[in-house]
């Protein structure tokens, strides 16, 4: 025989297997790793351009405020606080002033109003990472020592403390829900002992390779990365890898059937499935890559790496896996191999489904659309103004618990005033200012030891600070409509150039920032889509088709889910940027399907003719783009493991659409307007234009 097909046979497919396994499987514990570079500081992640921004920015002038609040709150065993209770609070506070961690002079103990509670505030170093549980730990310790008082941690240096708590062993967990439901789903799906193994690895060594080359990048400062990021990135390429596998495994399966050479069968799988898998993934990654547009640090952060995971998921799924099969042959599919010289049977779930297709796609399309339009008439009231800080987290938390016991006693932004930066000749004008507007219980400069109202102030480069205490909660709608006054007012001194910040104004700033971003971002996204079914399909109708239905069944998803979210979950809202993400992934995966099933019509139909493609396609197609579709709902189902709740959303959106667009969309409403519309599908292209006569059984 000669050489050159020995090497294609045997030494191509275990070269690129030797490739795979030293630089996927070398790179692996990177997957591990990523936490290593990972912030989750959300102060990192604010609009870059936001007022709130500027206002960090210019802190950074102060030296003592690279520091994280934490507010000790102490509540009376008998009901009222004595004086003995509130020196030995006092004391308490001071003996942490030297301890590790802490930064500057601790503020002295105050009594609230109804003379229930105690408060202090120390200032913690931001850069303790891990260390910040142990720091939070000492500072209860001795609190502790308060006689007849229970003690609580509140604060943003709590909340971040419960949100690294959250993240903590999210690669280990977060991985084996992942890889658990995969496996258990292919081997219901297959009932083969290898294939489900096979895809897994190919998925893991995709991610090991996704993960060193984004560990590389955010060690460089050129990305940035939080637990968010990292969590999806893992599920992203999990679930494409096994999409991309999936519809591979189904085409050499239907090649083996008709040639008995597995090197030959491979050929011809992935000649055929290569096309709709790369326009797949681009559509995924240039959506993805789409989110560079944003003017949210995390967002732009989720675009290329999700676009590098897409990368490798691809990669892995054309190279790894066609060379793993080559050399297993009928072997991968034991002991369900498929037998050379015998057809798909006809019988089965997606034959009938092809079948009332056919018989009556009018009546098909028509009542699946008015139901998806009654779904999606509960969209609107989906709220997007952000998750209340008591709802952050699914589970009971620390931090939470103790912002609702500061709340009782204190005012409602005690915990988190609102930051004012103006110039020093302007600080009479500017305190006055906010102290005169609606909503703020209080307002005064900032001195030396970091505390407002305890000396002169302190200035840096002509500039002062201020805190303005609010009235109402620092999440709530009143807070932020008194942000707006305040941010007025305080425009209005002259000569001031005052600017305001702190935990409002962040919040309403990525709320402002996070609707500017969806009206930019989303035509963007569906122009991308379209143009690239545009090149595959060669066609103007159908992908036009294609992205009303997957943007519509995105709004369908919305209205369940807001009916999910608010009246059995007890959501008040969600976070600002979950609906952008939301409709990213959606119609990035749902146009996936899509372009596997059309793809598969149009070649059929090039043979047969429309009807007869359409049928023919659908029943190719439906057993493995369900499996697909099932796998990855499953994937982002896992990220319901983490208990934020930004991530229970996520979560629920992309696997509940996936599941609708899998089951409704793609199996019964696209089919059927295909069919009912005819060739005029595919105009302006030679199908269409009937150039192209069928040849199969419906030529007649």
């Amino acid at each position: 025989m000669p050489p050159f097909p020995v090497v294609v046979r045997r030494l191509l497919p275990v070269l690129l297997i030797a490739v795979w396994l030293a630089v996927g499987g070398g790179l692996g514990s990177y997957a591990g790793k990523l936490g290593e570079v990972a912030t989750n500081d959300q102060a990192a992640f604010l609009p870059r351009n936001a007022e709130s921004t500027r206002v960090l920015e210019e802190q950074e002038a102060f030296r003592q405020e690279e520091a994280l609040p934490a507010i000790v709150v102490w509540t009376a065993g008998d009901g009222s606080v004595s004086d003995a209770q509130r020196e030995a609070a006092t004391d308490a506070l001071a003996s942490l002033a030297d301890a590790d961690g802490v930064a500057g002079r601790p503020s002295p103990a105050v009594v609230s109003e109804d003379g229930e509670a105690l408060q202090g505030v120390l200032r913690l170093r931001p850069d303790r990472g891990d260390e910040l549980a142990g720091t939070l730990d000492r500072i209860r310790a001795a609190a502790e020592e308060v006689p007849d008082s229970r003690v609580f941690v509140a604060g943003p240096a709590a909340t971040q403390a419960d949100l690294s708590d959250a993240f903590a062993g999210i690669d280990g967990l977060l991985l084996g829900v992942a890889l658990t439901a995969v496996l258990l789903i292919l081997l219901l799906v297959y009932r083969s002992v290898l294939l489900p193994l096979l895809v897994i690895t190919g998925a893991v060594l995709a991610l090991g390779l996704a993960s060193a080359v984004v560990y590389a990048l955010a060690d460089r400062d050129v990305l940035r990365v939080d637990g968010q990021v990292q969590g999806i990135l893992f599920i992203l390429v999990i679930g494409a890898a096994t999409d991309y596998a999936l519809l591979l495994i189904a085409r050499y399966r239907e090649e083996l059937r008709h040639d008995d050479d597995r090197l030959v069968a491979m050929r011809a799988a992935l000649r055929q499935s290569a096309g709709p898998i790369v326009a797949s993934a681009a559509t995924v990654a240039l959506g993805l890559l789409a989110l560079l547009l944003s003017d949210l640090t995390n967002n732009r952060a989720l675009g290329p790496v999700g676009a590098i995971g897409i990368v490798c998921a691809v990669l892995s799924a054309l190279t790894f896996l066609p060379a793993v099969l080559v050399l297993l042959g009928r072997a991968a599919y034991w002991p369900a191999s498929p037998a050379h010289g015998t057809e798909r049977s006809d019988r089965g779930v997606w034959p009938r489904v092809a079948a009332l297709v056919d018989r009556a796609p009018r009546r098909v399309w028509a009542v699946t659309l008015a139901a998806l339009l009654a779904c999606a008439a509960f969209a609107p009231g989906l709220s997007a103004r952000g998750v209340p800080l008591d709802e952050i987290f699914v589970a009971d938390a620390p931090s939470v618990a103790a912002g609702q016991v500061l709340d009782e006693h204190f005012p409602g932004g005690s915990g988190n005033p609102a930051v004012i930066v103006a110039e020093a000749d302007a600080l009479p004008a500017v305190t006055a200012a906010a102290r005169g507007t609606q909503g703020v219980a209080s307002a005064a400069p900032v001195d030396a030891s970091g505390r407002p109202g305890g000396g002169p102030p302190l200035t840096a480069d002509g500039r002062v600070r201020l805190y303005a205490t609010l009235e109402a909660a620092p999440d709530s709608d009143a807070a932020k409509e008194t942000l707006v006054r305040l941010r007025e007012a305080v425009h209005a001194v002259p000569d001031a150039d005052a600017l305001v910040g702190g935990y409002t104004a962040q919040r309403y700033d990525t709320q402002t920032t996070a609707q500017r971003d969806r009206a930019v971002i989303v035509p963007v996204v569906l122009a991308i889509i379209l143009l690239i079914l545009i090149g595959l399909l060669r066609s103007l109708v159908l992908p036009v088709l294609l992205v009303a239905t997957v943007a519509l069944n995105f709004l369908a998803t919305l209205g369940i889910s807001t009916v999910v979210f608010q009246w059995l979950l007890g959501f008040s809202g969600t976070d600002a940027s979950v609906p952008l993400y939301g409709f990213v992934f959606l119609v990035a995966l749902g146009v996936d399907y899509n372009i596997f099933l059309v793809s598969r019509v149009r070649e059929e139909a090039l043979l047969h003719g429309t009807r007869e493609g359409v049928r023919r396609g659908l029943t190719a197609t439906g057993g493995v783009i369900t499996s697909a579709g099932v796998v990855l709902a499953a994937t982002f189902a896992a990220l319901a493991v983490i208990p934020l709740a930004f991530l229970l959303q996520i979560a629920f959106i992309v696997a509940f659409g996936v599941l609708l667009d899998t089951l409704v969309v793609r199996s019964l409403l696209v089919p059927a307007l295909i069919r009912d519309i005819g060739p005029l599908s595919w105009w302006p292209s030679a199908l269409a234009a009937g150039l192209r006569k069928p040849t199969g059984p419906s030529a007649s």
